[in-house]
């Protein structure tokens, strides 16, 4: 699977999240059609099918995001 860079998904994360707020707000058709399209590219760069699923993927994949090492320990 191919991954998108981390500066294209957190561009996608913000903008998704700006319109989700703005949405609420006004609710133009315009804005949901935009929302679709960014909750397509979502799914699409993380491999996910729902973009809440994206959103999730999407912020463990941005720098920062694992602070500590999530990898297996063995004794």
């Amino acid at each position: 699977m191919l991954l998108a860079h981390p500066v294209v998904l957190w561009g996608l994360v913000k903008e998704y999240e700006a319109l989700r707020v703005l949405q609420g707000a006004e609710g133009s058709a315009a804005a949901r059609q935009r929302m679709d399209d960014l909750a397509y590219s979502l799914c699409l760069s993380t491999g996910t099918q729902d973009v809440d699923a994206a959103l999730i993927a999407a912020r463990y994949r941005l720098p920062g995001a694992r602070t500590e090492d999530d990898s297996a320990v063995v004794d």
